[in-house]
């Protein structure tokens, strides 16, 4: 694939409150979570009204770029990343998504340009709000699915059991072991290896 654009916004979704934080629909929301946790530096998010969100600025390496929690419900959050990128003037593939993704299981991690919404609500937000076809970056964290489409609303705020929890969180780390050649764009080593992980079969072999 042909080198990314450096990333100038990197967006975490998930629902607000705390009879939320821990369900699966939140798993955005921990990426940043361990993003903030392993910076050198404190990360503070401040709350934004103009932003619908909390946001902040964080820099790894030589590079410096925005982060950002809405704190809107899920098939809200394009209002807050659209606030956020018209006000800095961040084109949509300088903005990267991270999000949960039921088709892929828990423990397993992928990066992906562009496509559509998937189903997603919150995906199908920012596109609609961006005005793109969704050439934005995602971080698509596995969570697995229930199996029925009917029962996927009350799958995915819910929390997962722990194993499946471990899984999901040791997905994001690896991730986040990555995440300077993720924001300067340089994707392709990293997909080599973050798309090979899975997190579930490391636990079994130990």
């Amino acid at each position: 694939m042909s080198k990314v654009r450096p990333i100038k916004l990197l967006v975490g979704l998930g629902n607000p409150g705390i009879e939320y934080c821990l369900t699966r629909h939140n798993a955005g929301y921990w990426f940043l979570d361990e993003l903030i946790r392993r910076s050198e530096k404190k990360i503070i998010l401040n709350d934004e009204s103009k932003f619908y969100g909390a946001i902040g600025k964080i820099n790894i390496g030589e590079n410096e770029f925005r982060i950002l929690r809405p704190n809107l419900f899920m098939n809200q959050s394009g209002q807050s990343v659209s606030a956020v990128a018209k006000f800095y003037k961040i084109q949509p593939d300088e903005i990267l998504i991270a999000h949960d993704e039921l088709d892929l299981l828990p423990g397993k991690i992928r990066l992906k340009i562009g496509g559509g919404h998937g189903g997603h609500n919150g995906i199908r937000d920012i596109i609609s709000s961006l005005g793109n076809q969704g050439n934005f970056g995602r971080v698509r964290i596995g969570i697995g699915h229930p199996g029925n489409a009917n029962q996927v609303s009350n799958f995915v705020l819910k929390k997962a059991p722990t194993k499946e929890q471990s899984y999901i969180q040791d997905s994001i780390i690896e991730l986040n072991n990555h995440i300077n050649k993720v924001i300067k764009g340089e994707w392709q080593d990293v997909m080599n290896q973050v798309h090979s992980f899975d997190a579930s079969s490391i636990n079994i072999q130990e």
